[in-house]
């Protein structure tokens, strides 16, 4: 006898969403489509896979990313190609490979997969998905306050809004930066003994990181370190002035954290990040930031762009704290059938239901069972409604409707006042639903 192979795994870090979690994850999806649609913000779908001279060109060749991080692989005509680590690069790739930033501005917006080889953990995953959105061509801090007012819209419609804090701050100019670098890094080699063996290599780096260190021994350290604010020009300052007025103005709260950092070159001005404490070390669900100088260095002209990613599957560990959220079932009604000339005028039924009903979901039970049987599949499936056809229903052209989810008595209708009552239903559920 053959030996029985071992089954295959799923490579670690790379998680399955399986059929009872792809509702909450349409459920997120949605609200967060719907939130773009009423800024005007337009999807772009991107590659999974690119030149991996992209991510080094914008992320930089001495980052964890580029260093330890990506999936990187050549092909088959010996190129280096990668697995996306991040959205932005690509978006602006795209941008400028189909001359979409010349004289023009954009509103954009992308979602997928990224991939990172990091140490798989509760909320960094191996596999991940982002929502991306990246702005094109607009200078002000309007852009800035327009994009923190849509994430804080999205949270209010997903009810996660007390559990999350904005930070926000500026990082200046390049040159305020570089002046700023050198009074920085002053400072660490004075405090050298404090320094943990990441910081060290980071000290002669991107020495800004070293600033959003988790290190609980470096804290004091880090604390009295110099404040990049305090090193910004006046044009620096007027553009966050702004941005905190139109802030101030709305009721939207935030804290300026001096020590945000985006940790890559190409940042500047304003950066944000939308945190919370009830996941742990991964307490980031958002973040984002102004990035005029990278359109350049990946050969394009001088241009303004701001964006921000969301972690989904840390947004989701916090809607899962929730005491109640209501995520539509993947079924509406679920259709029963008990009997040989049941069987076909239920399946004729269920095609005229979503004929006259579009957007109704109906699952048809098949593969036969008992009435017993076919009301457990009915329940556990989560729709609202039974539909039960028996020889008896099929030959008087009738059908008894059973609400799973309410107190309320079984009826018999014809198949019109069927679909009259189901359709009743689903404009009340549709207007409860848009307030």
């Amino acid at each position: 006898m053959a030996k029985q192979q071992q089954a295959i795994q799923a490579i670690r870090g790379m998680h399955d969403i399986l059929p009872e979690q792809s509702p909450h994850w349409q459920w997120l999806e949605g609200h967060a489509r719907d939130v773009l649609g009423a800024y005007g913000y337009q999807e772009i779908r991107l590659p999974i896979v690119e030149k991996t001279e992209l991510f080094k060109r914008s992320i930089g060749e001495v980052t964890d990313i580029v260093e330890k991080e990506m999936y990187t692989f050549d092909d088959r005509n010996g190129d280096s190609l990668t697995l996306r680590p991040e959205g932005t690069a690509g978006c602006l790739r795209a941008c400028l490979e189909h001359g979409l930033l010349h004289n023009q501005s954009h509103r954009l917006w992308y979602y997928g997969p990224m991939f990172r080889h990091e140490r798989p953990q509760k909320g960094r995953y191996r596999q991940f998905y982002q929502l991306g959105v990246e702005t094109y061509g607009m200078a002000g801090p309007d852009i800035d306050a327009e994009m923190i007012l849509l994430t804080d819209r999205l949270w209010k419609r997903l009810g996660i809004r007390d559990m999350v804090e904005l930070q926000i701050n500026s990082l200046g100019t390049a040159e305020e930066r570089l002046a700023y670098r050198g009074t920085l890094v002053e400072y660490f080699n004075q405090h050298l003994d404090y320094l943990d063996e990441d910081s060290r290599r980071r000290l002669d780096t991107n020495p800004l990181r070293i600033l959003d260190s988790k290190n609980p021994d470096m804290q004091a350290m880090l604390r009295g370190a110099p404040v990049l604010l305090d090193h910004l020009g006046t044009d620096s300052l007027a553009h966050f002035d702004r941005l905190k007025g139109t802030l101030d103005d709305l009721g939207l709260k935030y804290a300026i954290n001096t020590r945000l950092v985006r940790g890559l070159d190409y940042y500047g001005k304003t950066v944000f990040e939308w945190v919370t404490e009830r996941l742990g070390s991964q307490g980031t669900i958002c973040a984002g930031g102004r990035y005029d100088g990278l359109i350049e260095q990946l050969g394009g002209k001088a241009n303004h762009a701001i964006g921000f990613a969301m972690g989904m599957e840390r947004i989701l560990a916090l809607i899962e704290q929730l005491e109640h959220v209501d995520i539509p079932a993947g079924v509406d009604v679920y259709l029963i059938r008990v009997g040989e000339q049941a069987e076909t005028v239920g399946m004729r039924l269920a095609e005229q239901l979503r004929d006259a009903l579009p957007g109704l979901k109906i699952q048809v039970n098949c593969g036969g069972g008992s009435f017993k049987s076919q009301f457990k599949k009915a329940d556990k499936s989560g729709a609202e409604y039974a539909i039960i056809i028996g020889d008896d229903e099929a030959q008087n052209q009738v059908a008894a409707l059973k609400p799973l989810r309410l107190e309320q008595e079984q009826t018999t209708l014809d198949h019109q006042a069927l679909i009259e009552t189901l359709r009743a239903w689903q404009q009340q559920r549709f207007h409860t639903t848009a307030n």
